[in-house]
């Protein structure tokens, strides 16, 4: 007799955004979370508590998951970044986000245990998902282990290299390894081309991707001489965005793979 498992549930999209559009933009494409930033230019920093409220604020159904990452570069921290991320995690669950985005490091590239602890008992009842500090872990399968045994809900990972197409080997083995007990989550390079083909290789059942557009500055008055960065410029009068043309086209060539 053949058994009739029904239809492979549709995968769930977390959106990394850095500003209110972007929030409003995925809940009305209809992804099913945002991961909040500051400074995507540095990978993702803590954003501030006044647009952790205010995102909040002009949601109405999408789940936002806030990050916590004091700096760009390592992810080995000293006792005043940690004490920070504890406080910052402590704020976030006041102001009413349902999740957190955590990772830390040791210098060997293990997991630090009483940074990641601490930052757990912070977060008491949140949704805690492990970021991309997973792929600078010297063995991603003991951390994998590690991460189930801490309680952490989910990992973001692009498979220890540059995209997720070319990490989907290992990505793959870790959904086999986590066997349901954390969700191992793809991001890093996905787009509405290659989203099929993440999906199929990995065997994942979330994604995780930016959707960017250049939004040009709407000042009529440009002051073309002074830069507000350092050597490495961006444009002054003009910044990256979500665009929600950008999240749709990846969910539908989601859907139709």
């Amino acid at each position: 007799m053949t058994v009739n498992a029904g239809p492979t549930p549709a995968p769930a999209f977390e959106i990394c955004i850095d500003d209110v559009p972007g929030a409003l933009a995925a809940e009305r494409v209809g992804a099913q979370r945002v991961e909040l930033c500051a400074d995507l230019f540095e990978g993702g920093i803590t954003p501030s508590l006044g647009l952790i409220e205010t995102t909040l604020a002009a949601v109405e159904a999408i789940r936002v998951h806030v990050i916590v990452r004091p700096r760009g570069g390592d992810f080995v921290y000293d006792e005043y970044e940690a004490a920070a991320m504890r406080r910052d995690v402590e704020a976030i669950r006041a102001a009413g986000a349902q999740g957190v985005v955590i990772g830390a490091l040791t210098p060997e590239g293990d997991l630090d245990r009483p940074v990641i602890e601490a930052l757990l008992a912070a977060a008491g009842d949140l949704s805690v998902t492990f970021h991309r500090a997973f792929d600078m872990t010297r063995d991603p399968h003991a951390a994998l282990e590690e991460l189930i045994e801490l309680g952490i809900d989910r990992v973001l990972t692009s498979g220890q290299d540059s995209s997720v197409l070319e990490g989907a080997p290992l990505i793959a083995r870790l959904v086999t390894q986590a066997a349901g007990r954390i969700v191992v989550m793809p991001g890093g390079g996905i787009t509405a081309r290659n989203i099929d083909r993440v999906l199929a290789a990995t065997g994942a059942r979330e994604v995780h991707f930016a959707a960017g557009a250049i939004l040009e500055s709407p000042a009529t008055h440009r002051n073309p001489h002074p830069y507000m960065g350092g050597a490495l410029r961006q444009p002054e009068y003009a910044r990256r965005v979500t665009s929600a043309d950008g999240i749709r086209d990846v969910l539908d060539a989601a859907r139709k793979g």
